[in-house]
């Protein structure tokens, strides 16, 4: 009988499933022997800790609260003292609740780190990106603006007509116009982990990720089934064709 488990393997199993949240530290640059460059941004990652394992039968589906982060006793409310008193752990400043197959990889108590990270090639970025501010219609949906000349005064950036004639008279929601830019949640999928610091816990991915410094990162394994390369598989499979001979390659050309 097919199980996940045994496609996956426990390790894996658990990457799906959890996430882990991230300070983004900045951007600089890894090389490769082969001299290639890759952009990369830095995560700082911290240790998840599991709060309360939730079971089936009280609830009607098995999932895994985390907690992350420190905060101080003195910004807590009353139920939430009680409630890390009871757990008998730290208190954390942010729970997560995730929704798991089986319980028996989870115990109160238990942490997590980059270490889930180490059989996992691609991942899953949820961060928000930097505020703009209020922005006008030109720099917030690339509008082309009115004509610069020819009867057209002091309104050169601006959007134009938003509205219909008498029938429906009205503007339609979601109407592309001036406002609010940025500052909000976006997911990147499918970014390769270039190198992990264990000793530091830092986390290197490739290119670049929503958000300004410090911000908050959360990292998910790659829901989607990846199937490409990754920079060091591919700088291996040049360095195997130019090792063989040129009838192994036409031949090979020829198969293919």
């Amino acid at each position: 009988r097919f199980s996940f488990r045994s496609w996956c393997g426990d390790k894996d199993l658990i990457m799906s499933e959890i996430a882990l949240i991230g300070k983004k530290i900045g951007m600089t640059r890894e090389f490769y022997k082969s001299g290639q460059l890759v952009p990369v941004t830095v995560l700082k990652m911290e240790k998840a800790r599991v709060i309360q394992v939730i079971d089936e039968e009280k609830r009607g589906y098995k999932a895994v609260q985390l907690g992350y982060g420190k905060i101080k006793n003195s910004k807590l409310t009353k139920a939430m003292k009680g409630y890390f008193a009871k757990k008998n752990t730290e208190a954390k400043k942010k729970l997560k609740e995730y929704r798991v197959k089986n319980l028996e990889n989870y115990k109160e108590g238990n942490e997590f780190g980059l270490e889930i990270f180490k059989d996992i090639k691609f991942v899953d970025t949820k961060s928000r990106t930097i505020g703009k501010g209020f922005a006008g219609a030109m720099k917030r949906h690339n509008f082309g603006g009115l004509r610069a000349s020819h009867g057209v005064s002091i309104s050169h950036r601006s959007h134009g007509s938003t509205g219909q004639r008498q029938d429906p008279g009205k503007v339609f929601k979601g109407k592309k116009m001036a406002g609010h830019m940025g500052d909000k949640l976006r997911t990147m999928q499918n970014i390769e982990i270039i190198k992990t610091d264990l000793e530091n816990e830092l986390l290197y991915l490739k290119g670049s990720i929503p958000g300004s410094r410090n911000s908050e990162v959360i990292v998910k394994g790659s829901v989607k089934n990846i199937q490409k390369m990754t920079i060091e598989e591919k700088i291996k499979a040049a360095e195997q064709a130019k090792k063989t001979p040129d009838k192994k390659k036409k031949q090979w050309k020829l198969i293919n």
